[in-house]
């Protein structure tokens, strides 16, 4: 090395960049005991703590793909219940739907059976009362004819079995005559 340092002096003097050669042999040394301890004592609690990091990011990432599975599976279930939910929704309402034709339909048959009894009931009364009205009017027309041919026959007509002959006849003749001009007025 000295040869190497004369070989380079400049006016005498060693260059300042060549370390004396105790200086190299120390700086070697050290530069060994420092490499021993960071390979042997930080080296491994470098790669113990990557290796750590390394295996919680991996399970970290695991465990966020296994959420998002099952996130993607509750979604597909949230929305085949959401399909189930809109299908039972619209079967309910179709059915709403029928039972409400039915009623309406019940109700209608219900209000045409009360009209027809109403009707019925009604067509009865107004024969009732129609036969009321013949049976009050054949006393009161009875009663006027007896009086009228008393007047024109000039005989008393007070005895009631032969006014009633006579009002049966008279009105016979009456009937007889009113259904002939009723039907001939229909023809």
């Amino acid at each position: 090395m000295q040869q190497l340092a004369s070989a380079l002096a400049v006016d005498g003097e060693t260059p300042p960049i060549l370390p004396h050669l105790g200086e190299l042999i120390f700086g070697l040394v050290v530069f060994a005991i420092l490499y021993f301890v960071v390979a042997t004592k930080v080296v491994p609690r470098l790669e113990k703590v990557y290796a750590e990091r390394t295996a919680a990011i991996e399970g970290g990432i695991a465990r966020a793909e296994k959420a998002q599975a099952e996130a993607a599976e509750a979604l597909a279930e949230y929305k085949a219940q959401l399909a189930d939910a809109r299908g039972e929704a619209q079967r309910i309402r179709e059915q709403a739907r029928a039972e409400g034709a039915q009623i309406m339909a019940e109700m209608r048959q219900q209000a045409e059976a009360e009209a027809s009894r109403i009707t019925t009931a009604a067509q009865q009364q107004i024969q009732a009362e129609r036969q009321q009205a013949v049976v009050q009017l054949r006393g009161e027309v009875g009663t006027m004819a007896t009086t009228l041919a008393s007047k024109i026959v000039g005989e008393s007509l007070e005895d009631h079995a032969r006014a009633s002959g006579v009002i049966d006849r008279f009105l016979a003749e009456l009937e007889s005559s009113a259904n002939g001009a009723g039907a001939r007025g229909q023809v």
